[in-house]
């Protein structure tokens, strides 16, 4: 008697499925996946350079320090340095996030198999990425304002 269990179906489809398969096609089909990647590593890379820049910038103005009231300066002077770095890292990284989700749709629509359907579609999701992205942007403006008011008050 013939049983099929989940195994044997699995063996089954990668067996029907080998025949057809392309590695040229396979490969470019991934290619998307790997840029994306390298997006992300290029990112992270200009971002801890920057970082790491900012230390050093930070660690030499602490070196002229000889009052109290110069390394209170010197410490507003890295803590705004701090928040300006991690702002413009919110934003490339949203940046890079909503790009690559808006390239995805755009995949998504060309092997659609109605893309004059899917296009609606996908209007509506890229139009709700640059609303979030923008939104983002307005609550790091604030929070900025917010900051620079307390520090002042």
């Amino acid at each position: 008697m013939f049983s099929n269990n989940p195994f044997e179906a699995a063996a089954k489809t990668m067996k029907d499925s080998a025949e057809k398969f392309n590695p040229a096609a396979a490969q470019e089909a991934f290619k998307p996946v790997m840029d994306h990647l390298k997006a992300w590593g290029d990112l992270a890379q200009k971002q801890a350079q920057a970082a790491q820049a900012s230390m050093a910038e930070t660690v030499e103005s602490f070196k002229s320090v000889k009052e109290p009231q110069a390394a209170f300066e010197a410490m507003k002077a890295s803590a705004d340095n701090s928040i300006a770095i991690a702002t413009k890292n919110l934003k490339d990284v949203t940046a890079l996030g909503v790009a690559q989700f808006n390239s995805s749709v755009d995949a998504l629509e060309k092997a659609h198999p109605a893309p004059e359907v899917f296009a609606t579609v996908g209007k509506s999701l890229k139009t709700a990425a640059s609303s979030m992205e923008t939104a983002l942007e307005s609550a790091m403006k604030n929070g900025v304002a917010a900051v620079k008011k307390a520090r002042n008050s």
